[in-house]
């Protein structure tokens, strides 16, 4: 009896090895038919596709077009309102794409909203992928104020979208490298200067004019003080540094471990790219561009001209530096939902603000600029340096096993697929190998009694 145990449980053994060799397998063959095609782009490609559309959607006009973005493959692509304009953006080496309404009827339609009363805890911003205006309201708006809004969505006509969001639209303060004053804690974001003095561009929702700022809880380092902000109908602010200099490495942005980013210029967001954000909160966080020009109705009041993306972020991101390719794009401002559930967060454009303030970044034209950033190494890093608060925004993502277990649990990736099909190749070379093992203590213990 105990004999016919051990054949059922080697048998059953066997087979689940055998099923388990089978299943991954298939998860092997599934995860490698879902990836999708190749995308890790050249900085330079990368840079090319935005520009390529940019420039494709200027020399058309805003009557003919309806905006650009980059495509999942990396190809630029620009939304047109006829066959001729789609010829010429085909002949330039992009791809058009045909829609009903032009750029002039889709800021038409969003200067009909901002027109209308406002209502907090609302956002609109232009999909050019899907040629309409996409209004959010959050779970503050009322039903009232939602019934509202819709009819003044239903007046425009079928170029405006309106949907629920989760949580709710607001800025979102503290973020990268602390700075602290008596007004609150915020972000440092990147180090400029106007060429006599060097200052932190940080959200203007930080803190009015005259705010001072620390480094520490205890107020005991002083960084500097804010001279100028704009908030609401913009978000940024300057905090000019203590004796007017903002140090070594004041043109790299921390990545967490000891690495950084050396920003080297400044750039216009482009929809559909792949955009990083760092924040003391949530760390390194990466999504990619949905809309420019965007709207939201903070509670404090009304910001536009704002970047939409999918990046996540929580209170105490705010502030933080908005950056692709170690190029300078936004600064963090606000947004709803959060980094388990995702959300949607919005950035002041660093060039608007830039313009406006008439600074420039540190690193860029006039200053001792490090080399562009090489194709095969993703966002430059390099060491920080001796920088202060404003150059720097400490940013670190998951641990090295966090990532991994990641990867592993990624059902498009064919990681779970090959450790099932080696632990089952395992167990079926274990029960060989036991089985074998029995037969010889079996063999001895018989041949021990016929002997004897």
């Amino acid at each position: 009896m105990r004999h016919a145990r051990r054949r059922i449980v080697r048998r059953a053994t066997r087979l689940a090895a055998v099923g388990g060799v089978i299943l991954g397998g298939v998860m092997v063959t599934q995860a490698v038919a879902s990836e999708p095609p190749p995308t890790n782009l050249t900085f330079s490609s990368a840079r090319a596709a935005g520009t390529t559309g940019s420039d494709l959607v200027t020399e058309l006009g805003t009557d003919r077009t309806a905006g650009s973005w980059i495509a999942a493959d990396g190809k630029p692509v620009v939304a047109v309102t006829d066959a001729q304009a789609a010829a010429e953006v085909e002949k330039a080496g992009a791809r058009a794409k045909v829609v009903d309404h032009s750029m002039n009827d889709l800021k038409s339609a969003t200067q009909t909203l901002r027109s209308a009363p406002r209502v907090a805890g609302t956002a609109w911003a232009v999909d050019y992928t899907k040629n309409e205006v996409v209004v959010q309201a959050d779970s503050t708006v009322s039903a009232a104020d939602w019934a509202k809004l819709s009819e003044v969505a239903k007046s425009i006509g079928g170029s405006v979208r309106m949907e629920r969001s989760q949580g709710t639209f607001t800025t979102r303060i503290n973020a990268a490298q602390p700075i602290l004053s008596t007004g609150g804690r915020c972000s440092a974001g990147f180090n400029v200067t106007n060429g006599s003095a060097d200052f932190i561009l940080t959200a203007g929702h930080c803190g009015p004019n005259g705010s001072v700022w620390f480094a520490d809880a205890g107020a005991s380092q002083e960084i500097g003080k804010t001279i100028t902000d704009s908030f609401p109908i913009n978000d940024y602010s300057l905090v000019q540094y203590n004796g007017g200099s903002a140090g070594d490495g004041a043109d790299v942005v921390a990545i967490g471990n000891g690495r950084g980013v050396r920003i080297t210029g400044v750039a216009d967001a482009t929809v559909g790219q792949k955009v990083f954000r760092s924040g003391s909160t949530t760390g390194l966080r990466d999504g990619k561009v949905t809309g420019l020009n965007a709207t939201v109705n903070y509670p404090e009041g009304t910001v536009s001209g704002l970047i939409e993306t999918t990046v996540c972020a929580e209170a105490g991101d705010s502030g933080g530096p908005l950056f692709s390719e170690g190029i300078a794009l936004g600064i963090t401002s606000g947004g709803n939902g959060d980094c388990k559930t995702g959300g949607t967060t919005f950035f002041q454009p660093v060039t608007k603000a830039l313009a406006a303030l008439n600074v420039r970044l540190i690193g860029q034209a006039g200053q001792a600029a490090a080399p562009a950033p090489s194709a095969t190494a993703p966002q430059s890093a390099v060491a920080p340096g001796e920088a202060q608060p404003g150059s720097v925004a400490p940013v670190t993502g998951g641990s090295a096993g966090e990532a991994l277990l990641e990867r592993l649990t990624d059902p498009k990736n064919v990681g779970p697929g090959l450790l099932i099909v080696g632990g089952s190749l395992i167990a079926l070379v274990a029960t060989r190998w036991f089985r074998v093992e029995q037969d010889r203590r079996n063999y001895r213990r018989s041949y021990s009694a016929t002997w004897s």
